[in-house]
């Protein structure tokens, strides 16, 4: 997995997550289990190797949510 952040200079930020097939397949389990066990978590994480860049991600159900998630 590789995972990047970009700072849009707006106060918005992007990131860019690139996955192997085997790391997508975990990643849609995880999120099946989240779906069906909303009140667990979940973590990306690095393997802290190389340079440095994003350590840790948390994967949470968020209860109340307003869907504006867009997906192209």
């Amino acid at each position: 997995m590789y995972v990047e952040i970009e700072d849009f200079k707006t106060g918005w930020y992007g990131i860019t997550v690139g996955l192997s097939k085997a790391e997508i397949n975990k990643l849609i389990e995880r999120l099946e289990f989240l779906r069906d066990n909303n009140d667990q978590h979940f973590h990306i994480r690095s393997n802290y190797e190389g340079i440095g860049g994003v350590g840790d991600i948390e994967i949470y159900f968020q209860k109340n949510a307003i869907d504006n998630m867009i997906l192209e």
